[in-house]
């Protein structure tokens, strides 16, 4: 070997070295994905697809947790207390901020408390009316609305989740009235108005899917700023003079603060390869969730911005908690 090439095996080697002192080797013992929610979800669905692509390429243990309980303040705040070593990752969805905006606290400081790492997707949020009540957009639901003696109703996901928060914002800016029934799920406000026990259901969109193509639902609009791409040929509330409106549920990977920033390197370039997976992809995608992959700087801008955003259209809307 020549005195150039065996100079430059060693850099490398150096290199290398240098690399795996800075993360610890990192991982090199199980790392586990706390769920601050109940199985099932988009935050579950996404946070199992990532620990099984994980541990694959990173031939260590990568275990799910489901930690739910208190809107999602429970599973949270363990993280918060983890060890800030990489070891233990949050899986997070927008209704951290929503319980920020509904109770105007959280007992932990999403911004001071966990380090973003990667902000992952998005899945709209989907309003659909029974049939019966000849509302298949929002001039109709408009109209309906001004009709004398109106009672219209809507049920959501429960008080304070994005879902509510979304019909709320849309009642500002269509000008209408529609009294909140706030189920626990919404699985529960979906059979409901499959079954005309309420005129109107908000829910996450992938839920409508099946029932719009089918007809037994009529899906009135979609909360994101493009269509959705399981319900292509329903327009969304901007498309129909709401604006703006964005207004998506989102997941994001954090971990405890004060991580190492090549532990978060590490980890959102592993998960960025995840994400643009093909078969990644179309799995979360049958799950309603659909791949948006930002920085941690544009995660912390969302946090801050979503925060401001929810805590003063629960001032408008007088959304309370329970």
């Amino acid at each position: 070997m020549s005195f150039q090439r065996f100079a430059l095996t060693l850099a490398t080697v150096a290199a290398c070295a240098g690399a795996q002192a800075q993360t610890g080797g990192y991982p090199n013992r199980a790392v586990r994905i706390v769920v601050p929610y109940a199985t099932g979800g988009g935050s579950d669905i996404l946070a199992r697809q990532l620990g099984a692509s994980l541990q694959q390429m990173w031939k260590q243990p990568v275990v799910v947790e489901n930690k739910a309980g208190a809107a999602g303040n429970i599973g949270s705040r363990e993280v918060v207390r983890s060890p800030a070593d990489g070891y233990t990752l949050l899986l997070q969805n927008s209704t951290m901020v929503t319980n920020l905006g509904v109770n105007g606290k959280l007992p932990y400081d999403a911004e001071k408390d966990l380090t973003p790492i990667l902000l992952l997707g998005v899945t709209p949020i989907g309003l659909a009316a029974h049939p019966s009540f000849n509302i298949s957009d929002v001039k109709s639901l408009v109209a309906a609305a001004a009709q004398p003696g109106s009672s219209l109703s809507y049920g959501s996901c429960g008080i304070g989740t994005p879902q509510h928060f979304a019909m709320e914002l849309l009642k500002l800016k269509a000008g209408v009235q529609a009294l909140h029934i706030g189920y626990k799920g919404c699985a529960p406000a979906v059979a409901d108005v499959l079954g005309g026990q309420i005129p109107l259901a908000i829910v996450s969109a992938n839920l409508l899917t099946p029932h719009a193509q089918s007809g037994r639902l009529k899906v009135v609009g979609v909360s994101s700023a493009q269509r959705y791409e399981a319900m292509p040929q329903v327009p969304t509330f901007e498309e129909q003079g709401l604006k703006p409106f964005d207004f998506s549920i989102w997941y994001a990977l954090m971990g405890p603060a004060n991580l190492p920033p090549a532990v978060v390197d590490k980890v959102a370039a592993d998960v960025r390869k995840v994400m643009a997976d093909p078969a990644a992809k179309s799995n979360l995608s049958n799950a309603g969730v659909e791949p948006l992959v930002r920085d941690a700087a544009a995660l912390a801008q969302l946090i801050r911005e979503d925060s401001a955003r929810y805590i003063e259209l629960a001032r408008t809307a007088r959304i309370r908690p329970e």
